[in-house]
């Protein structure tokens, strides 16, 4: 119920005149010139944080995964700080495996390759076209070239790698795919 201020009407009601009154009461005594110092300095603050807290260069990635093609490996690093190294398997002889830097373009839990009889293509992150970074169930394979061009590596990995860049987002996303 309401307060003593305004009987019968509900508290917050009560609540918010009381804190205008409060407020009226505390300016009213000459602590205005306060206040106006606090707002200009929290306005100062929050500008400040726009302009210096933004990364100098915008195009950077929190989170990069780096493809060795001669080592048939992938590193993933946040910030700078490596979290994984990963055995992988990139194109097979015959294919390619495009090299350059990419964003993640697409991501799918689950797709079918329509390209190479519906197989199955676990936790994709699609970096280039149709090429992605996929779980694979041909374990045996990893660290020799195996696919038709894209990155695989085990299923449980690419499960870690799509979380993160789900979490990260694509645009904050950076694919590397080296010799």
């Amino acid at each position: 119920m309401g307060g003593q201020f305004l009987k019968g009407f509900p508290l917050w009601v009560d609540t918010r005149f009381k804190k205008q009154r409060m407020m009226r009461d505390w300016e009213s005594r000459g602590n205005k010139g306060f206040y106006l110092m606090k707002k200009t300095m929290l306005m100062a603050a929050m500008l400040a944080a726009l302009c210096f807290g933004a990364p100098a260069n915008v195009s950077a990635a929190s989170l990069v995964a780096r493809v060795d093609v001669g080592s048939q490996t992938m590193t993933v690093s946040r910030e700078g700080q490596v979290l994984y190294r990963w055995k992988v398997s990139t194109a097979r002889k015959g294919y390619v495996t495009p090299r350059g830097t990419y964003r993640p373009q697409r991501l799918h839990k689950m797709w079918y390759s329509r390209k190479y009889e519906m197989s199955p293509m676990p936790w994709s992150v699609f970096y280039h076209g149709g090429y992605a970074i996929h779980g694979t169930n041909a374990v045996r394979r990893l660290g020799t070239p195996a696919s038709h061009g894209c990155v695989r590596l085990r299923t449980v990995n690419a499960a870690k790698f799509y979380a993160l860049v789900k979490e990260a987002g694509p645009a904050n996303t950076k694919i590397t795919v080296t010799n």
